[in-house]
């Protein structure tokens, strides 16, 4: 009993936490550290205190271990060790991991590319386990369509990562479009950063467009994409938050602090009793399918009305 008495005081040392005087524990972990999921996480964090959920009776710590299968696992024993009354998980690599690792805490998800896809939940309304979360997944049909008014596409890139199942989701999504509308795909998966600039030399002389998957490494390198892309000519379409405003020349976007809220409200509920399995997994309301101008006239290309007309934000 000692001995894990230790370990257990050792953990919360390594971890920097506080004196747990609260009267519940919040553990959150990213996947990386990206502004999207900061962005929902200081969201979350309102959200749980306009429900009465503040420093006074809760104390929310999070983590940003370096995004890899090791240090997401070990971040996630921490906060079993120390007892996490609910764990937040940013990000389907993260998730995937506390489903692996969670001992008793219910875990709720946040930005989740078709949770239902990647093998997280039975489905939107059932997640067969005691969690639930926010699904990031926007209608890909409606992006591809979306370039296709400005411009004809006759073979796309895809730069993904074949071990995060969100991108692997997007490409599979991707295909079944491509094969509805009569495009090529070209898939390129990318893990480091040697490995994009080799990706990227290889499809900007084989495609048309470039598509940009949910990736860690992709979306840290995104203007470094959109750039070489532009010198080429070749236009750059995503459903990355703020894909936008990096270059991309169309992009289908989920609000980031609305999934932060919608997480926020579910943690309150939990908190108070709820059981996660009884709450579906939830979208954002607030999509936007924004067109770059700016990006256009790099591009020389003319946006019709009909394309422009579709859109719910357009950059000037």
């Amino acid at each position: 009993m000692l001995v894990r008495i230790l370990i257990v005081i050792a953990v919360i040392s390594m971890m920097s936490l506080p004196a747990f005087a609260a009267e519940k524990l919040v553990a959150a972990i990213l996947t990386s550290d990206l502004s999207r999921y900061r962005d929902a996480h200081r969201a979350f964090i309102k959200t749980l205190a306009q429900k009465g959920y503040d420093q006074r009776n809760v104390d929310i710590i999070l983590q940003s271990p370096n995004p890899d299968p090791i240090s997401w696992a070990n971040t996630i024993r921490k906060f079993n060790a120390i007892g996490a009354d609910l764990i937040v998980s940013y990000g389907a690599p993260a998730t995937q991991t506390a489903m692996r690792e969670v001992e008793e805490a219910p875990i709720l998800f946040v930005d989740v590319y078709g949770p239902v896809e990647a093998g997280i939940t039975r489905s939107l309304t059932t997640t067969g386990r005691n969690m639930t979360g926010v699904s990031s997944k926007v209608p890909m049909v409606t992006l591809v369509k979306a370039l296709m008014d400005i411009r004809p596409v006759k073979t796309m890139g895809v730069l993904y990562n074949s071990r995060e199942v969100g991108s692997v989701v997007q490409l599979k999504e991707l295909k079944r479009v491509a094969s509805q509308q009569g495009f090529t795909v070209v898939e390129s998966s990318v893990s480091s950063q040697a490995g994009l600039d080799a990706a990227l030399n290889s499809l900007l002389t084989q495609v048309d467009s470039i598509y940009v998957a949910e990736s860690s490494l992709v979306c840290r390198s995104f203007e470094k994409i959109v750039h070489r892309a532009s010198a080429q000519k070749v236009p750059v379409i995503s459903q990355m938050p703020d894909a936008s405003d990096k270059g991309a020349l169309v992009a289908l976007e989920v609000n980031t602090a609305e999934q932060g809220q919608i997480a926020g409200d579910y943690a309150a509920k939990i908190l108070g009793g709820r059981k996660a399995s009884q709450l579906p997994i939830l979208t954002p309301h607030k999509v936007d399918l924004v067109i770059n101008l700016r990006t256009a006239r790099i591009l020389d290309l003319h946006v019709n009305f009909q394309a422009l007309s579709l859109a719910t934000r357009v950059l000037k």
